[in-house]
């Protein structure tokens, strides 16, 4: 019986890409070539396959249209992502494909990026490895590169989601104190003690720093604007591991200018690659290339996810286990 072909845009990991030429006719794109950013060629590539299932990644663009253009082999769209915004979920469950992601997986590792850019934001570490590099250091003085320190500081975690409460456990071994802003309060066996703030009006005057794990969409599209920025303390942290259009990127620079924000860490961005030239003047500000999972462990743990979901269909003949949509 021949093997469901199966179409993979990105390059992945070494041992992830054994597994799934394995198991399936796997049309891999070993070389990482970016016709991963095209949806027409992606749609070609899966018609000329005969594909019965795609493995995508974060930031390909599988829109409506996209979707509507997928042959009618495809029964299944995987990602490489716990996010699913780049997805068209609508229109894939019009077509009656199943939409299937990697949740769980990546938690530790997301809120581990959280955490650095906390540090690099406190500690002004952006600063100073590139002041080393530059060969302009001259020597430990008293008043060099003074930031602030975590430990008795407030912690505000928007989205109380498995990521955040990693962050929320880490924090506590700095001896931070944890508030949170969710559409509804946790068990208080999952709350540990932060305190919930029902409103944003409590919550961004209360707390040292601000850690964004809010879902896509236009829900949250430029949530933290010039309104929201200054009702934070005078002089708090930023930091964004989350989804990068739920930052006003100019309100946040504009903040970072004044003093409004003293730092901030970025992960992720509106359009990226593209980041905002804004922020590229700044000295405040510590800039990761979406880095969230990247750890071996981490990225072997969600191929094992997408290839759990495509054998569970497409050999099985089972329900995919992680299903979106």
């Amino acid at each position: 019986m021949a093997k469901p072909v199966v179409l993979v845009t990105r390059k992945l990991p070494d041992e992830v890409e054994a597994r799934l030429a394995g198991l399936f006719d796997a049309r891999l794109n070993t070389a990482d070539d970016p016709w991963f950013r095209d949806g027409a060629e992606i749609t070609r590539r899966a018609t000329e396959a005969g594909a019965a299932g795609v493995l995508c990644a974060a930031g390909d663009p599988m829109n409506a249209e996209t979707i509507a253009a997928l042959p009618a082999s495809v029964k299944i769209v995987t990602t490489f992502s716990v996010g699913t915004d780049h997805i068209a979920l609508d229109a894939a469950k019009a077509r009656g494909i199943a939409v299937t992601h990697t949740p769980e997986v990546l938690s530790f590792a997301t809120a581990e990026t959280a955490f650095t850019l906390m540090l690099m934001a406190a500690r002004r570490a952006g600063e100073g490895e590139r002041l080393v590099r530059a060969g302009k250091w001259e020597g430990w003085a008293p008043t060099q590169l003074m930031g602030v320190t975590l430990q008795g500081k407030t912690l505000g975690v928007l989205g109380f989601g498995r990521i955040g409460r990693e962050l929320a456990d880490m924090a506590r071994g700095m001896q931070m104190t944890i508030h949170y802003h969710d559409v509804q309060r946790l068990p208080p066996e999952l709350e540990k003690g932060a305190t919930f703030h029902a409103t944003e009006d409590s919550f961004l005057p209360a707390i040292d720093v601000l850690s964004m794990h809010v879902p896509g969409g236009e829900g949250t599209r430029k949530w933290l604007n010039a309104a929201r920025l200054a009702k934070m303390k005078r002089g708090a942290l930023v930091v964004n591991t989350g989804r990068g259009p739920s930052v006003d990127d100019a309100a946040l620079v504009a903040a970072l200018t004044s003093g409004q924000i003293r730092a901030a860490g970025l992960d992720v961005y509106d359009g990226e690659p593209r980041v905002h030239p804004g922020y590229f003047a700044l000295e405040n500000v510590a800039l990761l290339p979406h880095l969230g999972s990247a750890t071996i462990e981490t990225r072997a743990a969600m191929g094992a996810r997408c290839i759990e979901n495509l054998e569970a269909l497409l050999i099985k003949g089972q329900n995919p286990p992680h299903r979106a949509a």
